[in-house]
C-alpha cells in the first residue's frame, strides 16, 4: 500500500507545481503581463533552454544528492518562484521579472521533479508489482495534467495570480511531505527500499 501512496503522491505533486498548466499556457501568462507576440515568442524559447540544461544538470545531481533531497530542494525554489510570479500580478510588480521567475521554476522544476519522478516511480515498487504500480503513477500523472489543463484557464479567468499561489502553497506541503514519508532510494536495493516501506 506504501508505494502506492507515494506513487500517487509524486505524480500528484508533478503535476500542482504547475509544470504542465504554464507550458501549454505560457504565451497566454506573457501576454497577460502585457508583452506581445513576439516578444512572448522569444521569452518562451528561454524557457524551453532553461529547462533542457536543468534537465541536463539533473542527469548528474540525482545520483549525486539523491532522490529526496532534489525534491525537496526542487519544492522550496519552485513555491519561491511560483509566489514571486504570482505577486507579480497580485502587487503589479515590474512585469520583466516574469521571465526570471518563470526561469527559476522551470530550472527547479526540470531538476528535481521532472527527473526524478520516472527514476522514483521503477523504484519503489517490489519487482512482481512494478510494472503495475508504475502503471498507477503514470496514469495518476496524466490524468491530473488533463484535470490541471482544463481547469487552468477557468480559474486564470477569474485572477491570474490565484493558479500560482496554488501551486506555491502545493509545492510547499510537498518539501514537508517528502521530508516526513518519502524513502531515500539512492543506492539502495529494491529489497532494501521494500523492506524500508513495510516498516512504515
Amino acid at each position: 500500500r506504501t508505494p502506492i501512496l507515494l506513487a500517487l503522491g509524486i505524480a500528484a505533486f508533478n503535476q500542482f507545481s504547475g509544470i504542465n498548466a504554464i507550458l501549454y499556457y505560457l504565451g497566454d501568462i506573457f501576454a497577460a503581463a502585457g508583452f506581445d507576440q513576439v516578444s512572448s515568442d522569444l521569452q518562451s524559447v528561454a524557457i524551453g533552454a532553461a529547462n533542457l540544461l536543468a534537465t541536463l544538470l539533473a542527469l548528474t545531481l540525482i545520483d549525486t544528492l539523491g532522490r529526496k533531497p532534489l525534491l525537496m530542494i526542487g519544492g522550496v525554489g519552485c513555491a519561491v518562484a511560483l509566489a514571486a510570479t504570482a505577486s507579480i500580478y497580485s502587487f503589479g510588480l515590474d512585469r520583466a521579472l516574469l521571465l526570471p521567475c518563470l526561469v527559476v521554476f522551470i530550472g527547479f522544476f526540470a531538476v528535481s521533479q521532472g527527473a526524478v519522478i520516472w527514476v522514483y516511480l521503477s523504484e519503489i515498487f517490489p519487482t512482481a508489482v512494478r510494472a503495475r504500480g508504475q502503471a498507477i503513477g503514470s496514469a495518476t500523472h496524466w490524468g491530473l495534467n488533463a484535470v490541471i489543463a482544463f481547469a487552468y484557464p477557468i480559474v486564470a479567468a477569474q485572477t491570474l495570480a490565484l493558479p500560482f499561489w496554488l501551486f506555491a502553497v502545493v509545492m510547499a506541503v510537498q518539501v514537508v511531505v517528502v521530508w516526513r514519508w518519502f524513502p531515500e532510494t539512492r543506492g539502495r536495493s529494491l529489497e532494501a527500499v521494500e523492506g524500508d516501506l513495510s516498516a512504515r
